[in-house]
């Protein structure tokens, strides 16, 4: 057991070195492919020694091995974070179609996130990757595919809601990923994942605003507290649920 929830974890670190390199071009409009990574100050190309997930943060101090300049420990951070995510799914899933589709929902959602924290913008191009998966996966796991469809009206609707209501104030990028968040979770994770997101996000938010880091003017992105609320219902909504009903009955 132990062996397999490394295996998830090593798999995840490699997939989010990968994501680290779609998390910076992407939204730059440059190909994931070509051309290979390299320093970002000196140009040199990196090897694989420069690139071993974690490790070569830790080994090298987070600097280039060649001009000594150091980069951003979110490079590391990603890597972590896609590994640990990856082993707890190990918890509810077996190995299979639905852990497959299941790790890609968290790659994307990763992606997602972090691109939204650097620019503000949820890629359209992702979500287009998520809404066929996301079909696929509720034919495996949930009930049925009314209750897919439920939860993306439900998200979606909500959210497009606020949108109009808040004039600007939720982004339409938002409204679209609910959307489909909803195919992937279903109706009653759904109703999690927002809740979530909006409590996360109204403290989160609380917190910058009274540590001076952001003023009210400021834009906070919402989509990654929507992928957190994502993630978190994916795996525990049942028990939620169950907890927060019996605080009322």
């Amino acid at each position: 057991m132990y062996l397999l929830f490394a295996t998830y974890f090593l798999l995840g670190a490699v997939i989010g070195s990968f994501l680290n390199v779609c998390i910076y071009r992407l939204p730059n409009g440059k190909s994931i492919i070509r051309p290979p990574s390299a320093c970002g100050s000196c140009g040199h190309r990196l090897s694989v020694l420069d690139m071993v997930p974690v490790l070569s943060y830790i080994f090298l101090r987070g600097r280039c091995r060649y001009c000594k300049a150091s980069y951003s420990s979110r490079y590391m951070f990603v890597e972590l974070l896609t590994g640990i995510l990856f082993a707890l799914c190990g918890l509810y899933y077996l190995p299979g179609l639905k852990m497959a589709l299941v790790f890609f929902f968290i790659a994307c959602l990763i992606v997602q996130a972090f691109i939204d924290l650097d620019h503000q913008i949820l890629l359209d191009e992702i979500l287009m990757l998520m809404l066929p998966t996301g079909i696929i996966y509720a034919y495996y796991a949930l009930p049925d595919m009314w209750d897919s469809l439920y939860g993306a009206l439900f998200a979606g609707g909500l959210m497009l809601l606020i949108f109009l209501l808040s004039r600007g104030g939720m982004g339409a990028g938002d409204v679209k990923l609910s959307f489909v968040l909803g195919v992937w979770l279903g109706l009653k994770a759904s109703v999690v994942c927002l809740m979530l997101a909006f409590v996360l996000g109204g403290i989160i938010g609380v917190l910058l605003l009274v540590t001076g880091i952001k003023q009210r003017k400021d834009p906070i992105p919402f989509g990654p507290f929507l992928c957190i609320g994502a993630y978190i219902a994916l795996l525990f909504s049942p028990y939620l649920i169950y907890f927060y009903w019996n605080l009322f009955v």
